[in-house]
């Protein structure tokens, strides 16, 4: 089967994903896309420079896969003739109507916001079928997009909603994690102190203020842990970071960008536990990667985490307020020897196991809506 994947922000987690679907498929896999910046020029533009690169190839495709960031409505009505029998899918990372805005954003600040929800729904409308990562992130854009629509003058339409639900499922992201097993170390028996990981974005969203702020009072409490902070600093990047960097130093074994994947995954065995704090999280794939690598999470009892690591089978890695998150994570580091591996859930989601069911599902779709 010929799948064409179009992508207007062809970078991070979105380049990372289609890339190693590409790898791991037995479909052949073209990828029409631009560069991933400027993303809100992306979901209004993006759609028309595509479409005209599309309309000048000559190629036939069973099937056309979509990212959140694409316009479909206008992709498709510039594509007519090429896209009459062709069915499109549109796969959703994140979406603008249930994704936390950063407070400093200039269309928050002067409340004009509300067209990113209407791309989004819009290209769900105009799609034969959506898919999402995660069961939360289907949940919670559908509440995102009642509440947007409610805010609506008249005309809500509030019926898309169901309309939406009824040509959409789940398709857990798939994570390339058995690369990480070619330099397994052995760390829990040699570390002299538990390691605490931190491998997210450095932005608002992660909630580094509550990471930071619970880490500082275990440290004025006694308890002796050292620090990984990876990821790349940006001058919108929250001030937590530069204060943490301060009052941590003696804690922090490295602070910032990691040259290479191979010291990222060295640094991911390293780690013992890895709490999370996140406000904002569809799937996780840098929490899937720490617990590949015997990271111990703590998590919170809300977003993806909680089908992704069965809450119901395993409770106590959630916590519910910041006093649990900090209890939790003093028990982790008091008893750091001796903290399960939960490896095995990960394992689910890496690509030797989800191409085949990736392969099925949009072979499936293809064949249900082939005109």
């Amino acid at each position: 089967m010929k799948i064409l994947y179009i992508e207007p922000f062809y970078d991070g987690s979105h380049k990372q994903w289609i890339d190693s679907y590409k790898k791991y498929s037995s479909h052949e896999i073209d990828i029409l896309s631009m560069p991933g910046k400027k993303w809100k020029w992306r979901m209004h533009g993006g759609a028309i420079t595509l479409a005209n690169q599309f309309n000048k190839s000559n190629k036939i495709y069973d099937l056309i896969l979509c990212s959140d960031f694409l316009n479909l409505p206008v992709f498709k009505s510039l594509c007519q003739d090429k896209m009459k029998k062709i069915p499109t899918v549109m796969y959703y990372h994140e979406n603008q109507a249930s994704y936390p805005w950063s407070p400093n954003d200039e269309d928050v600040k002067l409340n004009r916001d509300f067209h990113y929800y209407f791309i989004n729904q819009t290209s769900s409308l105009a799609s034969d079928w959506n898919l999402f990562n995660s069961n939360y992130h289907l949940e919670s854009y559908l509440l995102g997009l009642k509440k947007y629509l409610n805010k609506m003058p008249d005309n809500k339409n509030i019926d898309t909603i169901k309309i939406i639900k009824n040509k959409s499922s789940v398709l857990y992201l798939g994570c390339e994690l058995e690369k990480f097993s070619r330099i397994k170390k052995n760390k829990k028996q040699n570390n002299d102190k538990p390691i605490i990981l931190w491998n997210h974005r450095w932005e608002f969203d992660k909630n580094p203020d509550l990471f930071f702020k619970i880490l500082i009072k275990l440290k004025e409490d006694g308890f002796k842990y050292s620090l990984i902070i990876l990821g790349e600093s940006f001058e919108n990047s929250p001030n937590i970071f530069n204060d943490a960097k301060k009052v941590l130093k003696e804690e922090i074994i490295h602070f910032g960008f990691c040259e290479s994947a191979i010291e990222y995954k060295k640094y991911l065995w390293k780690a013992d536990i890895i709490p999370v704090t996140s406000i904002q999280d569809f799937f996780g794939i840098s929490i899937m990667e720490a617990v590949y690598c015997d990271t111990f999470p703590i998590l919170p009892n809300r977003l993806a985490y909680k089908e992704l690591f069965n809450q119901n089978k395993n409770p106590d890695l959630f916590y519910n307020t910041d006093t649990q998150l900090y209890n939790k994570l003093k028990n982790a580091i008091q008893g750091y020897k001796h903290l399960p591996s939960y490896s095995n859930i990960t394992r689910n989601y890496d690509w030797s196991e989800m191409g085949e069911i990736y392969d099925k599902k949009l072979s499936d779709l293809t064949l249900k809506f082939s005109y």
